[in-house]
């Protein structure tokens, strides 16, 4: 298989390959490429239709107040935090070109279960890398301590939301490496009921 063709559907997907945020370059897609892109994101499976998923786009201009409510929150939870640890904070801010925030928001009141809400919400942020790799850009999901902090999450959420993960778009600024993939029969087999 060549794993830069993408000529197909099929070779799209087998091609998908999520890049590093901090290797990521300009371009990144344009607000209408953004638009279609996180259109598909919405085109998931969806028990109930309750859409348990809001995306918050970050402008390039407003990486700077990004990167000091991660540096602010990460020093209030923890006060001994060194300069590297307070570096790191404000370098995630600013990666790649383009910054969409996945939140999981749950319809808390539904008959559907949480666990089936999470997992359209990690259905719709698959389709998020899946649509940007379609034209042409690269993409990374992150989560780490800022998806984990109750003071991040509050700036784009409300207190029943989570941070699915924060999803860096870009161009590669070098080839990505293709990483190993789990041997097909140790993840696949048929299922034989014992009689």
């Amino acid at each position: 298989m060549d794993f830069n063709d993408t000529s197909s559907p099929l070779a799209l997907l087998l091609s998908r390959r999520s890049g590093k945020p901090r290797d990521m370059i300009a371009p990144g897609p344009d607000a209408g490429q953004l638009h279609t892109i996180l259109e598909a994101a919405m085109r998931v499976p969806d028990h109930g239709k309750l859409a348990p998923w809001r995306f918050v786009i970050v402008e390039q201009d407003q990486r700077d107040l990004l990167a000091k409510l991660l540096v602010d929150a990460y020093r209030a939870e923890k006060p001994g935090a060194g300069r590297l640890e307070l570096e790191a904070m404000d370098q995630f801010a600013r990666q790649a070109p383009t910054l969409v925030v996945a939140l999981y928001s749950p319809a808390i009141a539904s008959q559907i279960p949480q666990w089936e809400q999470e997992l359209s919400c990690g259905a719709a942020c698959m389709n998020l890398l899946a649509a940007a790799h379609a034209m042409g850009f690269v993409g990374g999901w992150l989560t780490g301590w800022p998806s984990y902090s109750d003071a991040v999450r509050n700036a784009f959420g409300r207190a029943h939301e989570r941070i699915a993960g924060f999803i860096f778009i870009g161009s590669p600024s070098r080839d990505l490496e293709e990483r190993p993939r789990p041997a097909f029969d140790d993840k696949v087999e048929r299922w034989n009921p014992v009689p």
